[in-house]
């Protein structure tokens, strides 16, 4: 997923501000429902925090959406969904998906 650099500094933020909350010793849900994120997330930072420190949590880069763009060489066919296996993601007259058993 793409964000703005506004969006990717917020995100940030709260990911430096669930650390300082590891140092105070606050525990996985405390933290979770402080920021508002699921567990699964703090626990996930929780871990890259004690293997590298704040510095794992601070963002990789900067957003590109070069990508993105018109253009840029990104329409290729994915290796997944539709390309892959046509009667998964269409439906039969009957209103069922494609493959189905019921």
């Amino acid at each position: 997923m793409r964000y703005t650099p506004a969006e990717q500094e917020r995100r940030e933020r709260v990911r430096l501000q669930a650390a300082e909350w590891f140092e105070a010793g606050e525990s996985t849900g405390t933290v979770a429902a402080r920021l508002r994120v699921h567990e699964r997330s703090v626990t996930r930072w929780r871990k890259a925090w004690l293997e590298g420190g704040e510095q794992a949590l601070r963002s990789k880069g900067p957003v590109s959406g070069e990508n993105c763009r018109p253009g840029s060489g990104s329409n290729r066919t994915p290796s997944y969904g539709a390309a892959r296996w046509p009667g998964v993601t269409s439906k039969t007259g009957a209103g069922r998906w494609a493959g189905s058993r019921r």
